[in-house]
């Protein structure tokens, strides 16, 4: 019996480890396909126009200052029957704005979306104003889309005399639902025999990953990598469905993804982000620091009496130069990140100082990865 239980208690941790394993290596860098491509057609498109914001409390442009604010007042009034022609406007409650929207994909005619106002002139605020009919138009200059409303923004700006407080950006503003869609863009995603996969990620080894995924999903070769970025998919014969339950059965297998050894710095902010494939060659890294301190001590010197000299201010600069060595730290070949940032950061460099030792250890070829600086 005690034999027999051994047995059991051995097959069932053998099951949990055979269980435990796949899951843990699955979380550590796998996503669905879903969440790594954007199908071909599935897409949104940008809409902008131009427009008026009226009904502002004094805090529009100045027409003298603001040209096409005039024009355009002048043209919008003439369309509705006001001649305003060599008339001396000075109204503070209108400001030319940019409307911009972004239309999603496959949006019918007569549905909502929202639309951004920024300033486009010398107005102060935006703050209760309306934007009147403003058209929308796409890449290639047709109408898509019609805006109206009134606009609500996160700041405010108030002044006085001697004070001015100003919160948040308040010549901008966001109007929910405040643009109607008056026209569609065809594209019949069901009748498609055969779509592209673009990668968000651009890799050669995730395309073909995606590829062999999705082959032995479907069980037959319907999918095949093109490039680094796209995967094509046809069709199966014989499927019972069309594209899109094609898509819908696929979008959520899970694929290992595999990015290349890649350091992007910003020197501007010092951030520094290192993947996790980045190897170092053996090398061997020191790092010092020269500190400046410049204190102005001057003293004032008197005249003697009855010198009929002047009281006169002598400088005097106290100068100190302080200089901090590191010692040469020896780093192993082909370390892991973590041992990598662990060394670095026993060295006691800052970020800006591990840009520079990151550069020089590229320049020196032990490096074994792309560095990008932003």
């Amino acid at each position: 019996m005690n034999l027999r239980l051994a047995k059991h208690l051995i097959a069932a941790a053998l099951v949990a480890t055979s269980l435990l394993t796949p899951f843990t290596s699955l979380s550590a860098a796998s996503a669905r396909i879903k969440d790594i491509v954007d199908i071909e057609g599935i897409r949104e498109n940008q809409l902008v126009g131009y427009g008026l914001v009226v009904g502002l409390n004094g805090t529009g442009d100045s027409l003298n200052n603001s040209p096409f604010t005039k024009q355009s007042l002048q043209a919008m009034l003439e369309r509705l029957g006001v001649n305003t022609r060599g008339e001396n406007m000075r109204t503070a409650n209108v400001a030319a704005v940019m409307v911009t929207a972004n239309l999603p994909a496959f949006s019918t005619q007569g549905s909502r979306l929202d639309v951004n106002v920024a300033a486009l002139g010398d107005a102060k605020s935006l703050q209760g104003g309306t934007l009147l009919v403003t058209p929308l138009l796409g890449a290639d200059g047709e109408v898509y889309a019609i805006a109206q409303g009134s606009v609500t923004i996160n700041g405010f700006k108030a002044s006085g005399d001697a004070a001015t407080i100003t919160s948040g950006v308040p010549t901008t503003g966001r109007i929910s639902s405040g643009g109607l869609i008056e026209r569609e863009i065809g594209f019949s995603l069901g009748a498609q025999r055969s779509l592209r996969l673009a990668l968000r990620n651009p890799d050669l080894t995730t395309a073909r990953r995606i590829a062999l995924s999705i082959n032995d999903f479907i069980g037959s070769p319907a999918a095949t990598p093109e490039d680094p970025a796209t995967v094509r998919i046809n069709l199966p014969y014989g499927f019972n469905g069309n594209i899109v339950d094609l898509l819908t059965d696929i979008e959520q297998l899970v694929v290992d993804t595999d990015l290349p050894a890649k350091i992007v710095i910003d020197e501007n902010s010092g951030i520094i982000v290192m993947g996790q494939d980045v190897r170092v060659s053996t090398v061997a890294v020191a790092q010092s620091n020269l500190t400046v301190t410049i204190a102005e001590n001057p003293t004032i010197v008197q005249p003697e009496p009855l010198s009929l000299g002047q009281t006169a201010v002598q400088p005097a600069t106290n100068l100190q130069v302080t200089q901090t060595d590191s010692k040469l730290a020896v780093v192993p070949t082909t370390v892991s990140l973590q041992e990598l940032v662990d060394g670095l950061n026993a060295l006691g460099i800052s970020p800006r100082d591990l840009i520079a030792i990151l550069q020089a250890i590229k320049a020196s070829g032990a490096l074994q990865a792309e560095i990008e600086v932003l």
